[in-house]
């Protein structure tokens, strides 16, 4: 066989090859359309108004000037109100927040932070009949007015406070606090705040006989998981 026989030979034979190949394309290809066909799964709805959706069960660790607190919030059991206080958590407006507040009654209590800063728009109320939760040992809760006020302001119970769930005031509107969590490290640094000297001034929009003369600073509030 002559060279340019064999040379035409060959052409012949990679003009066939290109030929068959793009009459069976590879396999790759239906691969990447089907991955740009794939829709984009929309965004989750928010819980109410632009409050995300909270995990279940989250721990947050407050450093306070008097040692550290974590409490574990319920997400599952009173989302809105763990949202919020999320919120507040996330945004840094917890940093700076001052326990201002000692309510002492017998041999407990419940101490009330408010958080600095912007305050946040009113949330719905979520009431212990609602969630099975109750103000016991421990226990986180949103601060309120009239139902449907609570925004930036928390308590933490020190003893048996049921008297603040639901059904418990038949003459006020009986909706009780907000639980949505509880302390689960430094109860002992709740106690001193509980413990703090209440000051004799009269403070506009305070509780008399129940305001901190030194009030306890939050220095950081952050998710541990």
């Amino acid at each position: 066989m002559t060279q340019r026989r064999q040379w035409m030979i060959g052409m012949a034979a990679l003009m066939g090859a290109t030929l068959l190949q793009g009459c069976f394309p590879s396999q790759q290809k239906p691969a990447e359309n089907a991955e740009a066909a794939r829709p984009v799964p929309a965004k989750p709805k928010p819980l109410y108004r632009d409050l995300p959706v909270p995990p279940d069960s989250v721990r947050v660790l407050i450093q306070t000037t008097k040692g550290d607190i974590v409490v574990e919030l319920d997400g599952k059991h009173a989302p809105i109100s763990t949202a919020n206080f999320l919120q507040y958590v996330d945004s840094g407006k917890m940093t700076d927040a001052q326990f201002w507040r000692a309510m002492k009654s017998g041999k407990g209590g419940f101490i009330q932070v408010e958080a600095a800063g912007h305050r946040y728009q009113p949330i719905p109320h979520e009431p212990t009949s609602q969630t099975g939760l109750s103000h016991t040992d421990g226990a986180l809760s949103t601060a309120r007015y009239a139902v449907g006020t609570a925004s930036n302001q928390f308590t933490i119970s020190v003893g048996d406070m049921t008297y603040m769930d639901a059904g418990r005031d038949p003459e006020g509107d009986n909706q009780g606090y907000a639980a949505f969590g509880k302390v689960v490290s430094g109860m002992d640094v709740v106690k001193k705040i509980l413990n703090g000297k209440i000051t004799k001034k009269k403070i506009e929009g305070g509780w008399d006989g129940q305001n901190l003369e030194n009030p306890v600073k939050v220095l950081s509030a952050k998710r541990l998981n």
